[in-house]
C-alpha cells in the first residue's frame, strides 16, 4: 500500500509557485531569479516538497532540469490550482469593484494582429474596469494552458483537432488569404486582373507560422505565382511600409491588415480564383463557464466581427465553413 502523504495538510503555496517557476524556466537559477529568491532557498523548498511527496519531480541535466513522469503530473495539477486561485482573486475583485475583473486571453498570431485590437478597443470603451492579460502562441501551445485554466479562452483560426478533445469551437468569421496592395496601385487600372498581371509585381510576404505559410504558398501556386518572394519579414510594420511606398504586393490573411483596409490605405486585390475559406473564432473549455469578463469580451468580439462583416472584410460563417464536428461547437448564444 502506498504511504499516506496528507497533501491537504502538508502542501504549501510556495511549493506550488516554486514548481511552476522551475518547470516554466527549466532552470533553478532562472526560476529563483523570477521568484526573487536565492537558488539555495529554492533548492531547499524543492527538496522539502519532494520529501512530502516521496517522489522526485525534476532531474538535473547539464543544460537545466527536466520533469520526471511524476513531475509532469504534479506540474499540471499545480498550474490548475494556481489558476483557480487567480480566478478566485478575480471574483473577489468583482465583488469589491463591479464591472471589473481579469481576462486571460489566448490568441493565435493572425488574430492578435487582426481582430483583437478592434475588439479590445471596443471592450475598453464598454467595460473600462476589465484588465486583460494576452498570451500569444500557436494552437498546440495554447490548448494546454486553456485546459489548465491559465487562460480563459482562445481566439483565432480553428483547426480540426486530430482527435476529439474537451473544447468547444465556435466559428465566428472567415479570414481568407488575400492579395493586398495600396489603393492607387497600377494593378487596379488593368481591364482584368489575371495571373499574368499579378506576376508583373514583386511580393513581400510575412514570415509566420508553418500552417499559415503553407496556406499562403498554396494560394500562390494556384495563381501560378513564384513562392520564393524576394522579401520576407516578420514585421507587419515593414510590410505595410513596402505596400504603401512601392508597387509590391503581399499575400496574407487579410485581417492582419484590417486597420489599413478599414481606413482605405490598402485594398484587397480581386482574384481570378476563389481563395480557400479559413474559419476562425473561439475555443473554450466545455467544463468551465466563462467569467463575467470573458462573456463581456465575447460580446464585444461578436459586435466587432459583425461590423467587419458589414464592411465586407470578414465573410459570414455558414454551416459548411466549420472545421469542427457539430457536437464540438457552441450554440450561437451559448457564450454571450
Amino acid at each position: 500500500m502506498a504511504p499516506k502523504r496528507y497533501l491537504d495538510q502538508r502542501l504549501r503555496l510556495h511549493f506550488l509557485r516554486a514548481v511552476d517557476a522551475i518547470a516554466t524556466h527549466g532552470s533553478l537559477l532562472k526560476a529563483s531569479a523570477a521568484l526573487g529568491l536565492s537558488q539555495p532557498a529554492l533548492t531547499k523548498s524543492l527538496q522539502e516538497l519532494e520529501e512530502v511527496l516521496q517522489l522526485r519531480l525534476f532531474e538535473r541535466h547539464p543544460r537545466g532540469v527536466h520533469t520526471t513522469e511524476a513531475g509532469a503530473v504534479f506540474v499540471l495539477s499545480t498550474r490548475r490550482v494556481l489558476a483557480e486561485l487567480r480566478r478566485l482573486d478575480e471574483e473577489l475583485d468583482l465583488l469589491s469593484a463591479p464591472g471589473g475583473g481579469m481576462l486571460a486571453l489566448g490568441a493565435l498570431p493572425v488574430a492578435a494582429a487582426g481582430v483583437l485590437p478592434g475588439a479590445l478597443t471596443r471592450m475598453k470603451e464598454v467595460h473600462p474596469g476589465v484588465r486583460v492579460r494576452l498570451q500569444q502562441g500557436r494552437t498546440e501551445d495554447l490548448l494546454p494552458m486553456l485546459a489548465a485554466g491559465e487562460i480563459d479562452l482562445i481566439v483565432g483560426r480553428l483547426y480540426q483537432p486530430p482527435v476529439p478533445d474537451g473544447f468547444e469551437r465556435e466559428p465566428l468569421w472567415i479570414e481568407p488569404i488575400s492579395i493586398l496592395a495600396r489603393p492607387d496601385h497600377p494593378l487596379f487600372a488593368a481591364p482584368q486582373i489575371t495571373p499574368d498581371e499579378l506576376r508583373r509585381y514583386d511580393l513581400v510576404l510575412p514570415t509566420i507560422t508553418q500552417r499559415v505559410g503553407q496556406e499562403i504558398e498554396g494560394l500562390l501556386v494556384s495563381l501560378g505565382l513564384a513562392t520564393d518572394a524576394p522579401m520576407r519579414s516578420s514585421s507587419y510594420g515593414f510590410i505595410r511600409e513596402m505596400l504603401h511606398g512601392t508597387d509590391m504586393l503581399s499575400a496574407m490573411p487579410r485581417l492582419m491588415m484590417v486597420g489599413d483596409l478599414i481606413r482605405g490605405t490598402l485594398r484587397v486585390v480581386p482574384l481570378p480564383i476563389t481563395a480557400p475559406d479559413r474559419p476562425a473564432g473561439l475555443i473554450v473549455p466545455r467544463a468551465r463557464p466563462l467569467s463575467p469578463a470573458g462573456r463581456a469580451f465575447v460580446a464585444c468580439l461578436r459586435a466587432y466581427v459583425a461590423e467587419l462583416t458589414e464592411r465586407g472584410l470578414a465573410p459570414t460563417i455558414t454551416a459548411s465553413d466549420s472545421n469542427a464536428e457539430e457536437s464540438d461547437r457552441a450554440g450561437p448564444g451559448s457564450l454571450g
